[in-house]
């Protein structure tokens, strides 16, 4: 298919190649898509002159010949508090993943989901049109039947977190160690009765979380004070709420959230409470929307760009020609003490 010389403004196409070389065009295709038909000296000399008249691949036809798109998508939410909030979480982790990707030619594309269309039929509907080579799946469900697809359909894929089930590679922060060490650290300064906020919604990273904070606090000997919240921008003020209604009021909070502290303080604060001071909060990771914050909130640090790289070197296995066995890999977060979390006084 022709091309648009970048050098003259002419369109360039594989004919022209074959007219100055003074061989067929069936010659050069084979020497531009490296098979075994030509010598290693007639491919040199097809590039070379290629780029001379500046000639270059096109894409859409070599996709349309091969049925690959040299295309990785990254499904992702767009409706949830997170993301209304400002989060950056995804932004972040996909400077690493294109990172990666680029090095190897391929393109990342996101797929922003909505709530137009179930989850599932959205997928679905995407690998139908055979958009990308492979996927990376983000908001996973404990029960997620798009992995169930993806691994009858035999594409290539990631989850980006957990979920149930056996024979598929995901890569997952450690939302479980976050919860134990949160809960540790508190119970260190003397705190005794500690709460859990997570959002009322069925994915496994809040699962997990959960479950980390209720193993901890089994180990104290303490009552678990779960708090489960609607996945809406308010949440942290019905957080506040929340604790405010209690008759004994917790002495410290650990949010599965970061960005729940944003409404949090403003609603304690509305009532005389502070923040740090009257009752203790731990955040989940080191997030820029949360920066601003009086006093400071301790959370946890991950370099999400590193993160994206690891993801793109999973995406890579998954689209080699023998890839190896499903990766499992849970990441560690390094606590970032501030001043949100005082000894109980």
């Amino acid at each position: 298919m022709a091309e648009v010389s970048e050098k003259s403004g002419r369109t360039v196409g594989i004919r022209d190649v074959a007219r100055e070389l003074g061989i067929s065009v069936a010659t050069v295709s084979r020497a531009m898509n490296a098979r075994g038909e030509v010598s290693e000296a007639t491919r040199r000399l097809v590039l070379e002159t290629a780029a001379a008249l500046g000639y270059t691949a096109n894409q859409s036809g070599r996709s349309l010949r091969s049925g690959r798109t040299s295309t990785v998508a990254l499904v992702m939410p767009i409706k949830t508090a997170r993301t209304q909030s400002g989060e950056t979480f995804f932004l972040n982790v996909c400077n690493g993943l294109q990172e990666t990707l680029l090095g190897h030619g391929l393109d990342l594309v996101i797929l922003p989901f909505g709530s137009a269309v179930g989850q599932e039929q959205f997928l679905r509907d995407v690998v139908d049109r055979r958009v990308a080579d492979a996927y990376v799946l983000a908001d996973t469900q404990r029960a997620d039947p798009r992995v169930d697809y993806l691994l009858a359909q035999r594409v290539p894929f990631v989850s980006l977190g957990r979920t149930q089930g056996e024979g598929y590679p995901w890569l997952d922060l450690d939302f479980a160690g976050v919860a134990a060490q949160s809960v540790r650290r508190l119970a260190e300064r003397g705190h005794r009765r500690i709460a859990v906020a997570t959002a009322d919604r069925d994915v496994n990273s809040d699962a997990e979380f959960l479950r980390g904070y209720e193993e901890a606090v089994a180990g104290l000997g303490a009552d678990p004070l779960v708090i489960r919240l609607p996945d809406s921008r308010d949440n942290g003020d019905q957080l506040g709420e929340r604790l405010l209604a209690m008759p004994e009021r917790p002495t410290a909070v650990v949010l599965a959230q970061e960005t729940l502290a944003l409404g949090l303080y403003r609603r304690l604060r509305a009532h005389g409470v502070e923040p740090g001071r009257d009752l203790a909060v731990i955040g989940f990771r080191e997030n820029p929307v949360c920066e601003h914050l009086t006093p400071a909130l301790t959370c946890f640090h991950v370099s999400l760009e590193d993160y994206g790289r690891r993801l793109g070197e999973i995406v890579l296995e998954r689209l080699s020609a023998s890839p190896p066995p499903p990766t499992h890999e849970v990441w560690p977060m390094t606590l970032v003490p501030k001043e949100s979390d005082p000894a109980v006084s």
